[in-house]
């Protein structure tokens, strides 16, 4: 099974298009997802170890199917190697789900024709990108309440802080980002 990440947990160290294009990809969200399981689930298979911990990271939400940062970033675990793959070339969230299908199936390819160790050694390449950062351990001083505050106290620090971190406000997605995972987590803990 595939877990989701919202928002988008892009890597630190790999930088963002600046441009995102329109593909050529014909596919829907559903069926692009469909592609990437099918191809790191055959990538298992072909390669004799295992796919784990899959975890795709985006910024669709209930609410929003397109947002406007398409970005997608797909972690797991293959042959002990945690790896990513990101990409943001495209502008709908779909395409770039199908480009990592397409990467994905190229690392079939190498497997079939460079062997084991030719993967390894690209996928350690992959694995140089740091994982997502775990929930917030503490999202009391994220948000600036004290633990245990009710829903409402949470809500109303979030409010005011996303004024600020918001980029529409001249913050960024990274602020938006931790403090969306600190009011996330800060609710879940919440006094009821």
């Amino acid at each position: 099974m595939t877990a989701t990440q919202f928002p988008l947990s892009w890597p630190e160290s790999w930088p963002r298009a600046s441009n995102p294009g329109k593909s050529q990809f014909k596919t829907s969200l559903t069926a692009a997802i469909d592609n990437v399981q099918d191809s790191l689930r055959r990538f298992a298979t072909d390669s004799g170890r295992k796919v784990e911990a899959i975890l795709v990271s985006s910024n669709v939400s209930l609410m929003e199917r397109n947002p406007k940062d398409s970005g997608v970033a797909v972690y797991f675990t293959w042959d002990g190697i945690s790896t990513c793959i990101a990409v943001d070339r495209y502008q709908r969230i779909e395409e770039n789900l199908q480009a990592i299908h397409h990467v994905i199936e190229a690392e079939r390819t190498k497997l079939r024709h460079g062997g084991l160790n030719l993967v390894r050694a690209a996928f350690r390449g992959y694995a140089a990108l740091p994982p997502p950062s775990p929930a917030v351990n503490d999202p009391w001083s994220v948000l600036s309440v004290k633990p245990g505050a009710s829903a409402a106290e949470i809500e109303t620090a979030f409010k005011e802080k996303a004024k600020r971190a918001h980029p529409d406000a001249g913050g960024n997605h990274e602020q938006m980002a931790k403090l969306n995972a600190a009011r996330g987590e800060a609710l879940r803990r919440a006094v009821k």
